[in-house]
């Protein structure tokens, strides 16, 4: 008898940890899938167009002084014209390489803006809403401060912007809007998206329009699209464009420039 009871009990064991085991190796399973999934989705991403950016710098011609940048420490990339009293920061779209928008931002410069193109973590402006804080404090010679980026990370800079109104004198959204409610702030807007855009939600851009203030500057660039903020080529879902990405480009530096009064 106590033979039977020993086997029995070892029984239940076995058949005890046989289920941990297969229920242990079921949430490893799961768990290499989710990681798996999230390293295929943020490798997937849209790269700076460098052939592109380089033919754009070596028009020396357009520009009226040498405007190089570099890259700090944490590869944020920085324009610093000489004496310069205004500053933008500008969060980089989802999935988009940061370099994508060295252009504009050298365009941006050219008009006398320091610039500085946030890099984030695996390209999204989401996981580092909060990268303008230490960029400012690294910047303490501007007098006036800007904030603002292209398609999602238009929106996460004004999820910013709204728990930092103090900071900043004006916002600017390219090709994006804001899910923050900043309706009431004393500051200057600039909503900027082509007319070919066929990546951003234009029910979702005109439901979350009010949280702008009422007097905001909106710019639709006739024969613009998406993608053309930067240069990494075509994205998709977007429209056919009939203005050059150079073009697009110059636009909305202009618009920028004037907005800061530069």
């Amino acid at each position: 008898m106590m033979s039977m009871k020993v086997n029995k009990v070892k029984f239940f064991s076995d058949k005890r940890k046989r289920k941990i085991f297969i229920i242990s190796l079921s949430v490893l399973l799961v768990i290499a899938t989710i990681f798996g999934a999230c390293a295929i989705y943020v490798s997937d991403y849209y790269r700076a167009d460098d052939v592109a950016i380089e033919a754009f710098l070596a028009q020396d011609e357009l520009w009226q002084k040498d405007c190089s940048f570099y890259e700090d420490d944490g590869g944020n990339i920085i324009f610093a014209p000489e004496n310069a009293t205004s500053g933008l920061i500008f969060y980089p779209g989802g999935k988009v390489e940061h370099k994508a928008y060295i252009p504009l931002m050298r365009a941006c410069a050219e008009r006398g803006i320091l610039c500085v193109i946030a890099k984030m973590p695996f390209n999204l402006a989401v996981l580092d809403i909060n990268a303008a804080t230490d960029i400012r404090a690294q910047h303490t010679g501007v007098e006036h401060w800007y904030i603002g980026g292209h398609s999602l990370g238009g929106s996460m800079a004004a999820s910013y912007f709204k728990k930092h109104t103090a900071d900043f004198e004006g916002l600017v959204l390219l090709g994006a809007y804001s899910t923050a409610d900043i309706s009431n702030a004393d500051i200057n807007v600039l909503s900027i998206y082509g007319d070919k855009d066929g990546v951003m939600n234009m029910e979702k851009y005109n439901k979350n329009k009010p949280n702008l203030p009422s007097d905001m500057t909106e710019i639709v660039i006739e024969g613009g699209c998406h993608a053309y903020f930067g240069m990494y080529g075509a994205q998709d879902g977007d429209g056919i464009p009939t203005v050059t990405n150079e073009e697009q480009i110059y636009i909305t530096a202009n618009a920028i420039a004037d907005m800061m009064g530069e």
